[in-house]
């Protein structure tokens, strides 16, 4: 029979179907993941798709987990260590392959997109994550079972070597801090380090020393990531700044020196960088002149006899060995008896608190100041101690602590 005459399908039903398609509906159901987050990777909005993936709910995940929560242990090492800082640097990374943890248990290999969103002013607000599903069903189960066999053949002895494995860290750890901090007249000194966990080297650095007869050198800091490299990066940032502080007490060039020392020793495909703040003081009558500067870190805290506090803000202060041009700049302040300056890592203010899990954040960390001010360095590092205990499983980073204070007049 001929088909010459036969009648065309009609397609205006599919199209009209396809038209009515909402911009929800194809977010929702899309052949990706989709998710967006805060730029503490916080997960604010995340698809259907990328739920069904890892067998969990949007109650679990939106403003409850980070990005790197739903990353397997090594994910979240390369994530911490090299995505982050890179996507903060480039603004944009393509094609990246991670793993993901799902609910039931099983791996997700994946490969991820991230891209920056930025305001008007050029500030980063959010990051945007496309995730691609990269399982090779076959050799990916292969590859599971041999890693599964091994693992079984190798518990018996990791189990054995997983105490020892754990002091050598403790040694390791504490071989890149301060045994003591010296008894200084008329000054009172005090500092704490919080180890998130015993099976991880931190990046957070401290210590306090004589330059001379009439002043003292201080610094405090973090390194991006954790682990062995991490601890290099500890390593040649802490001697650094000791012995360039040592040859020249003042902080703007201290800092330069360490931006010069990271930017030589980390280059090419592995930039490594850190936050550090640097300072001296030095005692005039029952006063002590305090200068210091800032590499990207969170601004010092200072204590007032009077029972306020406030923030040293140091504008313009850069992340130490990112840019070969960083530029720091300094600022001072007085301590008078009674008063006391506070130093910290981001952990602190990071932690999450609460049923929702925000932020602990700065303004929070004021408060406490002012509750407890005036306060000695000792009783302000016990007191902050025992915030961290609070925190609980909160606390997910390392944290270090270091006070610097006059003693209240009797």
């Amino acid at each position: 029979m001929d088909d010459a005459g036969a009648e065309a399908p009609d397609i205006r039903p599919a199209f009209s179907s396809l038209l009515e398609d909402s911009a929800e509906d194809l977010y929702e159901s899309a052949p990706c993941g989709y998710l967006s987050t805060l730029m503490d990777g916080t997960i604010a909005k995340i698809n259907a798709t990328l739920l069904g993936w890892l067998g969990l709910t949007r109650e679990e995940v939106v403003g409850r987990k980070r990005f790197s929560d739903l990353l397997t242990v090594g994910g979240r090492l390369y994530h911490e260590t090299h995505f982050a800082p890179l996507l903060r640097m480039q603004g944009h990374l393509g094609g990246v392959a991670l793993e993901m943890r799902t609910a039931a248990g099983p791996r997700l290999p994946v490969l991820v997109t991230s891209t920056l969103k930025r305001g008007a002013d050029g500030e980063p607000l959010l990051i945007r994550t496309t995730v691609f599903d990269a399982t090779d069903r076959r050799a990916y189960e292969q590859e599971l079972l041999r890693a599964r066999r091994a693992a079984d053949e190798a518990r018996e002895q990791a189990e054995a070597d997983r105490a020892q494995l754990r002091e050598a860290l403790a040694v390791l750890q504490r071989s890149l801090l301060p045994a003591a901090l010296p008894d200084l007249p008329g000054v009172e000194t005090a500092g704490y380090y919080h180890t998130a966990s015993p099976m991880e080297l931190g990046g957070d650095f401290y210590d306090l020393f004589p330059v001379d007869d009439t002043r003292t050198a201080f610094f405090l800091g973090d390194v991006c990531g954790k682990g062995p490299q991490a601890a290099a990066l500890t390593s040649l940032t802490r001697y650094t700044l000791r012995a360039a502080m040592i040859q020249d007490a003042d902080p703007v060039d201290d800092l330069s020196v360490l931006n010069r020392a990271l930017m030589e020793r980390y280059t090419g495909d592995d930039p490594r960088f850190c936050t550090a703040v640097a300072g001296v003081f030095e005692r005039a009558g029952d006063t002590l002149r305090v200068r210091l500067a800032s590499g990207g870190h969170p601004p010092a805290l200072v204590l007032r006899s009077g029972g306020t506090a406030e923030y040293l803000r140091t504008r313009g202060g850069m992340l130490v060995g990112v840019l070969p041009t960083a530029q720091f700049t300094e600022v001072s302040t007085v301590l008078r008896p009674g008063d006391t300056l506070l130093l910290y890592t981001d952990g602190l203010t990071e932690a999450r608190v609460g049923p929702g899990r925000q932020l602990y954040g700065y303004d929070a960390l004021l408060s406490f100041a002012v509750a407890r001010a005036p306060t000695g360095s000792r009783a302000l590092v016990d007191a902050l101690t025992g915030l961290l205990r609070d925190f609980g499983d909160g606390l997910d980073d390392d944290t270090a602590l270091l006070a610097i204070g006059v003693p209240a007049t009797p």
